[in-house]
């Protein structure tokens, strides 16, 4: 018999090693408790590299994708890259993430990069957590605008992203519109500021239509609250500045739906 591809899951020592233990000390009694005592050892051990590992993922595939974004026009401008920098400042990676994530948006900017295969990995670990997914495409939507406009090119480049990190469509223009609303139409922000929204741009921003009635409009407030909550995101090891994106995210929803309550008469 070959032995040589046999491999035990990382996630079975906690319980090999207890259930061990605890039969030379106490019998077939003391190796279910060690085999219970090594399983929450499992889980802790398990937990803390599946964060560590969605954290570089999150990185590494956000700067690719926007590598990929700032190049759909033909080039990468000098403000485009200076605005990536500024964003990795603003995420707090340590040198060896800014290092990878400087690899991952030269990648991105590449004619061969696959953007579709990049981000398997990232779907395939965030396939329970839609909010990851969402407050990744959050943040990338807002960095394509850096130079003040989401060109026709770029935006097919986020629709890919979306598609692949399985947003459905009603979704990803759910927070494409709750980003031009309060940033102007097509553009991240004109001279003037951001001008206040339109109540077609409020039921944009909970995935809606005017024609939704009270209880959809309840149902997808509660529904888009629920997804941003930055307790479930600080669960996941990302920087405080997701958080902040996911309060301002919950902001602008609050907002939105005050004006249509008020609007409706809505208590």
């Amino acid at each position: 018999m070959d032995f040589s591809s046999f491999k035990i899951e990382r996630h079975w020592w906690g319980k090999i090693i207890g259930g061990t233990l605890g039969l030379m000390k106490g019998g077939p009694a003391g190796a279910v408790v060690g085999i219970f005592l090594g399983h929450f050892v499992d889980r802790i051990i398990f937990g803390l590299s599946s964060k560590e590992r969605t954290r570089q993922l999150f990185f590494t595939s956000l700067f690719g994708c926007l590598g990929r974004v700032n190049k759909a026009d033909g080039r990468v401008t000098e403000a485009e890259i200076a605005a990536a920098q500024r964003l990795m400042a603003r995420l707090d990676l340590s040198e060896d993430e800014r290092q990878a994530a400087i690899k991952a948006f030269n990648r991105g900017k590449a004619a061969d990069f696959d953007l579709e295969g990049e981000l398997q990995q990232f779907v395939s670990f965030t396939r329970v957590r839609p909010d990851l997914r969402q407050m990744f495409m959050e943040i990338l939507i807002e960095s394509a605008a850096s130079d003040g406009q989401i060109s026709r090119a770029e935006q097919e480049v986020l629709v890919r992203a979306a598609n692949t990190i399985q947003i459905p469509p009603a979704i990803f223009y759910a927070i494409f519109n709750a980003f031009t609303a309060t940033h102007g139409p097509g553009s991240a922000g004109s001279p003037g500021g951001p001008s206040r929204p339109s109540l077609d741009q409020d039921f944009a921003a909970l995935g809606l239509n005017k024609s939704a009635n009270e209880q959809e409009i309840k149902r997808a407030y509660r529904k888009l609250v629920g997804k941003y909550h930055p307790d479930k995101l600080m669960s996941q090891g990302l920087p405080e500045e997701v958080m902040e994106k996911a309060k301002e995210r919950v902001r602008d929803i609050n907002l939105a739906y005050d004006r249509i309550k008020a609007a409706r008469g809505i208590k």
